[in-house]
Formats: C-alpha cells, structure tokens, sequence
C-alpha cells in the first residue's frame, strides 16, 4: 500500500472529524479508511488518533505527525498543480470574499483588470465586513488583512499592509499635531467599528505594543464614511495607507505619529488547506502579487515626488 494513500487517509479523517464523513469526502467505504489508518499506526509504531463510539480526536504525536504531514502532502499538490497548470486553461467560476472597503477602494479595480485578461473566467466577489467560513461557504479564495488563526487555512502574501494616523490640515492647525499617541486620548477621533477593537487603537514603539482609548464625534462602520470625516476636519482616523494615500498625496490629509505605527502586517489570499489550487485560483493569486507590486511601487514613486516638491 502506498504511504502517500495512509497519509492522505489519517489527513481525511482529521479534517472531516471522523472516519465516517472521511470515507464519504474521500469515496471510500469507512472499513478500508480505518484500515489505511490502523496500518499507518502500525508502521510508525505509535498511535495516531484516539477512538471513541462518539469521536476521534489526535493524540500528542499525532498531532505533530498531522502537521509535518499536512505540509509534505501540500508541497506534492503544489508541484502536480504546477506542472499541469500550463496544459490547463484558465476559466470557469471563481468565489472570492474580501471586506467591503478593501474592495470598494481597491480590489475590485485589480479583479477587473484580471476578468479582462481572463474572459472565461466568471467572477462572483462578495464584499463583506466578516470572516466567512471558506469551506462551508464553498469560496475559493479570500483576501484578508488579519492574522491568520485558522490552523486549518493556508495562506500566501500578496502585499505589505500599513495602517496609519491622519487628519486633515485644518484639523491640525486647529488642535495641534500629536507627539505622542496618548495625545490623542484628548482629541477628537473618528472610530471606524469594523475594526475589532473600535475606539482602542493600537501603537508600537520600540518593540512595545501599547493602546490609547480615543473619542470623537462619528462612530461608522463605513470606511468611506471615516474617510470624509476627516476630509471634514471632524477628526483624527486609523486606516489602511491604500485607502487614504490618494488623498494623502493631494495634501488633504497628513500622516501623523508616523514612528509610532505599528509593524507591518500583510494583505493575504486564503485557502482551505491542502485544497488541490486550480488553474484559475493560481493564476488569480499570481495576478494580485503582481498588481499590488506595479501598484506599490507607482505610490513610491509619486510619495517621492511629492517630498522633493515639499
């Protein structure tokens, strides 16, 4: 018996929760998975899962055996994907999920552009403000910005995500440029309550995480909302740089507390792990690393511009 088929079958059963649902996602009847499993133990030597009439759950070994499996059984799919992407065409229906101001500011410019590059390739994008479940919901992909703390998705980096303060120039003049961030505990904020943490904004300095409490006159869980706030002069905001950086570069809004931002995070697209990536969930992929790249690399350039004309 393969090694690869025993691996694939303890894999199964992890994942699906039980031998059952395991031989039904694999086509294979629950006796001959059990037994692909029991030989995999009786190889190693060591037991894998613990059995219950009710469940079967992972023992310490097994645990770690899931995880180094999990990644060889990936890199496999990965390089039998690889080499048949380029005999494959790139087209049929793709799922993807990302959050409402990512896409309306964005996303949704990138997705066109590779629609256009791809006509058979038809697009269903939902825009939401939560984590769906990629999965049960049947996406394909989902780009997101947070940490990732699903053990059970895989992820690649598209892009660096930076988050930053601003307000507008009339603002500033009128109640002073923080120096710190607990300047801003006093002055007025505008919370953005999609962000988990709402009027609790992070800030890092010198390898230290710290919190500042923040209040103002708008509460909105609309990016585009926040954005004209400040455009108004009714306050200080916390946003991603690609939302604001057009209206940064106009001299409309003015980056503050630069040097207590906190590190870098990235912009991912998320899969279900070791999910087979088809031709179109690949090339889509490649595509946004390239585009947000061109783009990074264009923002660069004009925020030089800009500095040398200032």
């Amino acid at each position: 018996m393969d090694a690869l088929t025993r691996m694939r079958c303890f894999i199964q059963v992890v994942d699906s929760k039980g031998f059952s649902a395991a031989a039904r996602d694999m086509g294979r009847s629950k006796a001959l998975v059990s037994k692909y499993v029991s030989e995999l133990e009786d190889e190693l030597g060591v037991r894998l899962l613990n059995r219950t009439t009710r469940q079967v759950s992972m023992t310490e070994v097994g645990e770690s055996y899931y995880k180094e499996a999990s990644e060889i059984l990936q890199r496999i799919d990965d390089l039998q994907a690889s080499v048949q992407s380029s005999q494959q065409e790139i087209r049929g229906r793709l799922r993807v999920s990302a959050p409402r101001s990512m896409g309306d500011k964005l996303l949704n410019a990138a997705m066109m552009e590779f629609l256009a590059q791809h006509p058979d390739v038809v697009l269903d994008l939902r825009l939401e403000d939560r984590f769906v479940d990629l999965v049960e919901e049947g996406f394909d992909i989902a780009v997101r910005v947070t940490q990732l703390e699903d053990s059970s998705l895989i992820a690649r980096k598209i892009a660096p995500f930076r988050t930053v303060i601003c307000a507008s120039p009339e603002l500033l003049a009128k109640v002073g440029v923080p120096n710190i961030p607990a300047d801003l505990a006093d002055r007025p904020c505008i919370i953005d309550t999609n962000y988990r943490y709402k009027q609790n904004w992070a800030f890092g300095s010198q390898g230290e995480r710290q919190m500042v409490t923040v209040k103002g006159p708008v509460e909105v869980n609309s990016a585009e909302a926040v954005c004209e706030a400040a455009l108004q002069g009714l306050g200080f905001i916390r946003m991603p740089l690609f939302f604001v950086s057009e209206y940064i570069n106009e001299g409309r809004l003015k980056i503050v507390l630069a040097e207590h931002e906190e590190p870098m995070r990235g912009i991912y697209a998320v899969y279900p792990h070791r999910r087979h990536l088809t031709v179109k969930v690949r090339a889509l992929v490649d595509f946004l690393v390239s585009w947000y790249a061109a783009r990074s690399r264009a923002e660069v350039r004009t925020e030089a511009l800009r500095e040398e004309l200032e």
